[in-house]
């Protein structure tokens, strides 16, 4: 399938070019998805989605259209191809309208474990029970089983343009999830663990039960605390979440439209001992691909490297506006958009240092597990004002579960406060962290 998508493609951009385009873009996209999700060892959901369409762009006097279709019979795609012709008459001249030049090579990646199509679904609904049996059966104390399942993905792309750039690629990646509740007397706690491979062989029901039963558990009987200011230190969880919130600060577009704290701060002191990589070629990364959704090659891009801050994320587009070179983040969520600046693997560098080791010389902090309303985050602003529950530590240990505090402060100011970097690096789908130490933070309690 993967030579006739590029053919196709090939086909597409010809006949664009025949019918008055300056420059043309055909993506092509071909994906399966497998959902299961068992409760109480039965399967309540199962779930095959097929994806398959052509994304076009064409360009004429400066001007960009776009059209899609899922139909890939010829004639619909001829409808496509006029749709899109037509589209660029209606839209604004730009400088920045651009496509990328072809390359010699791509970065040889090894993204597709045949395992995952070969094993057969009852194979897979097994590995969701297994997950949810071990992780019911860790304690007594766990009642509810909320959702527990696998999932995977399989795709080919390919990209031809009117310059010559042609690239074909295939990839899946394979996971597994648990959901659980525990229950103590009037006391109800949620626990959950995710884990995402590209190879199925490296699948651990055992590891993803006994994590979602043991953040089930821990937090049961939490206790509320007195308003204070002191260390913290965030689970890789939550420093995840807040990576997440951080991404598109980091983007070269909304740098351009003044919607970046970081705009105007590169070759700058923006944080303290702390790295944030975004890597297109990551070994085993589930977003690791030999190039972005404009067949730009994917690469590895240190964006704060021991808190300063070394540039931004590019597509093509964004890139000629500031006169460089995309690196490789034009990323597309479907065939039917456009290329937008995205991350790829996104991570925080992980130091050498253990959690026990960045907790022992705390003598009085908070072990931050959660982070409620992190989709309030302001990532212009970069003020956050959230819900958190977490380990009170003592003397260097954790000592007892609580809840009913918030944080609040700004992005920006947490970044200049980091203290510390373990090396539990986590991955949770394509981004990542370790836990971290922040020197201060205010805790609202009660």
């Amino acid at each position: 399938m993967q030579g006739q998508l590029s053919e196709l493609a090939a086909r597409v951009v010809q006949q664009a070019q025949k019918l008055g385009a300056s420059m043309s873009e055909a993506y092509l996209l071909n994906s399966k998805e497998l959902s299961i999700e068992v409760r109480e060892q039965e399967v309540e959901n199962l779930k095959l989605a097929e994806e398959r369409g052509l994304g076009l762009r064409v360009f004429k006097d400066g001007q960009m259209g776009f059209a899609y279709t899922s139909d890939l019979r010829w004639e619909a795609i001829e409808q496509t191809i006029a749709e899109a012709m037509a589209n660029s008459r209606q839209t604004t001249p730009d400088d920045g309208n651009c496509l990328p030049e072809p390359v010699k090579e791509y970065p040889a990646l090894d993204t597709f474990d045949p395992q995952i199509r070969r094993e057969a679904v009852e194979k897979k609904i097994e590995l969701a029970r297994a997950v949810e049996k071990i992780g019911r059966g860790m304690d007594p104390r766990i009642k509810i089983t909320e959702t527990a399942g696998y999932e995977d993905n399989e795709y080919e792309v390919a990209i031809c343009n009117s310059l010559g750039l042609r690239a074909n690629h295939s990839g899946a990646y394979c996971g597994l999830y648990l959901v659980l509740v525990s229950q103590e007397g009037e006391d109800n706690q949620t626990g959950f663990a995710i884990q995402y491979r590209l190879r199925f062989s490296e699948l651990d029901p055992r590891k993803v039960g006994e994590e979602a039963a043991e953040k089930a558990v821990r937090m049961l009987g939490a206790k509320k605390i007195s308003t204070a200011t002191m260390p913290v230190i965030f689970d890789p969880y939550v420093t995840t979440s807040f990576v997440g919130v951080l991404s598109p600060a980091l983007s070269a577009e909304s740098v351009q439209k003044g919607k970046s704290f970081f705009a105007g701060k590169v070759g700058k002191k923006v944080g303290g001992a702390i790295s944030i990589i975004d890597d297109g070629i990551l070994e085993n990364g589930i977003s690791s691909f030999p190039f972005d959704g404009e067949g730009v090659p994917g690469r590895r891009k240190v964006l704060i490297e021991n808190g300063t801050l070394n540039g931004y994320l590019y597509n093509t587009y964004t890139a000629k506006k500031d006169g460089v070179s995309s690196t490789g983040n034009g990323t597309r969520s479907s065939f039917a958009t456009t290329p937008e600046v995205g991350t790829t693997n996104l991570f925080v560098k992980p130091g050498s240092t253990s959690p026990g080791d960045l907790m022992s010389g705390i003598k009085d902090g908070l072990y931050i597990t959660e982070v409620m309303g992190m989709h309030t985050a302001n990532p212009i602003s970069g003020d956050f004002s959230l819900g958190a529950a977490g380990i009170r530590i003592k003397d260097g240990r954790l000592d007892y579960p609580v809840r009913g505090v918030a944080v609040a402060g700004n992005l920006s100011h947490l970044l200049e406060a980091v203290e510390g970097v373990a090396d539990d690096l986590t991955f949770y789908g394509s981004k990542g962290a370790p836990s971290i130490c922040i020197g201060k933070m205010a805790i609202s309690g009660s």
